[in-house]
């Protein structure tokens, strides 16, 4: 009997907690595919949604943003979302910081992220002056805007739940503006 070697597929997210619960199932074992070896990859989600627009993975988590893209290459699957109804981006600023005439330093978690995408549509629907954007990974944004190294950021991820503990505040909420604005 001839043994064949199964078809690797590499199945990449970040290392955010709700990537890693949503696609636990592959990463621990417990999900298998027959003749199919599962091989996660992690890297942060503006490097994956660069890399999904060339099609290097064959499962890949992606912003939805950066999705329209490379629709041709992907079909989105049932689980997973770091968005939802009343739940997405938040933008945050010191408690002190106070907004004047001056063009703030925002902090975005990437060009292709769907945060990215929603706070510019909400600035251009509020005719918020421009902002000098910043992009870093997500995970560094919110020690970035303790140190003033930017003004405010947009948190994604576990950093929606923990930035008050850090002493900032929310300035806008994406998940909030979006359902108001289109009910869903």
């Amino acid at each position: 009997m001839v043994m064949v070697d199964p078809r690797v597929l590499t199945f990449a997210h970040s290392p955010d907690p709700d990537d890693a619960f949503m696609f636990y199932g592959f990463a621990s074992g417990a999900v298998r595919l027959p003749g199919y070896a599962i091989q996660p990859h992690l890297e942060d989600i503006e490097s994956l949604n660069a890399r999904a627009m060339r099609g290097d993975f064959e499962i890949t988590a992606v912003s939805a943003h950066a999705y329209a893209c490379c629709s041709d290459r992907y079909a989105i699957l049932s689980c997973g979302a770091s968005v939802g109804r009343g739940y997405g981006p938040v933008l945050v600023k010191k408690q002190s910081a106070n907004r004047d005439a001056r063009k703030w330093k925002v902090a975005i978690p990437g060009t292709w992220t769907t945060a990215a995408l929603v706070f510019d549509l909400w600035r251009e629907e509020n005719r918020e002056p421009s902002f000098e954007k910043v992009v870093m990974p997500f995970d560094e944004i919110l020690a970035a805007v303790v140190r003033g190294d930017v003004d405010a950021g947009i948190i994604i991820h576990e950093g929606q739940l923990t930035y008050g503990d850090h002493g900032l505040e929310k300035w806008w909420d994406a998940g909030a503006w979006w359902q108001e604005k289109t009910g869903g």
